[in-house]
């Protein structure tokens, strides 16, 4: 995008700037307490002890992240305001709407391998994100080719995981909260196919983009 013509802009363009980059390194480093947390609970105690040792840390940070829905409604990024908005409120249905109320649930193996790729898929994006906001796109290309490759892997892990957990949660959901909450759950499990689709080819449509990119760049150099 071309910098802006008026010198009086560069300031508010500045300030949005140092802002992602401050959200993006403070965001990184919450996501690495869950991930250096997680391993470290199943490592030496097992997963059963995950949601003790970083349930609630996970829980605040991210519904922290709900800021991410603010930030493509006013225009502060370029992310798609529906696909953030669809990625946002099913991880807040994770942390308040099945593991708060039902904290057992969470003694599942698949609770721990949901945080691994949640917190794994985080730490690369904010990452590149404060990275590519400071220097450049093509300035550290490891952290790029991390934030477009891992999300074959990572993406699966953390739906199939999701999916997994709110399955779990419906009895008990029908039970506090009558049949009306477990049709509820049942209605979000089928709107996850569509919703993993759209996110999976979104991903799949950027990493297209960027990858031809860095191949051209590379291309030109070598010239």
């Amino acid at each position: 995008m071309a910098r802006p013509s008026n010198p009086q802009r560069k300031p508010a363009s500045a300030l949005k700037t140092n802002y992602l980059v401050l959200y993006n390194v403070v965001s990184a480093f919450a996501w690495s307490v869950v991930l250096s947390s997680t391993v470290k609970a199943v490592t030496t105690r097992g997963p059963t002890h995950v949601l003790a040792e970083v349930g609630e840390w996970t829980k605040w940070t991210q519904t922290a992240a709900a800021l991410e829905i603010l930030h493509s409604l006013l225009g502060i990024v370029r992310a798609p305001v529906f696909t953030t908005i669809m990625q946002v409120s099913s991880r807040l249905l994770l942390v308040w709407g099945i593991v708060h109320p039902f904290p057992h649930v969470a003694l599942d193996p698949f609770y721990a391998s949901m945080l691994l790729a949640w917190s794994l898929t985080e730490v690369i994006r904010y990452s590149f994100f404060a990275v590519t906001l400071s220097v450049g796109n093509d300035a550290f290309y490891p952290i790029t080719w991390l934030r477009y490759n891992t999300f074959f892997v990572l993406y699966p892990v953390g739906i199939t995981s999701e999916c997994m957990l709110i399955y779990k949660a419906m009895e008990p959901a029908t039970k506090a909260y009558g049949p009306a909450a477990y049709y509820a759950l049942a209605g979000v499990l089928a709107v996850y196919v569509p919703g993993s689709y759209i996110l999976f080819t979104y991903m799949m449509k950027q990493r297209s983009k960027v990858m031809r990119g860095l191949k051209q760049k590379d291309g030109k150099a070598t010239q």
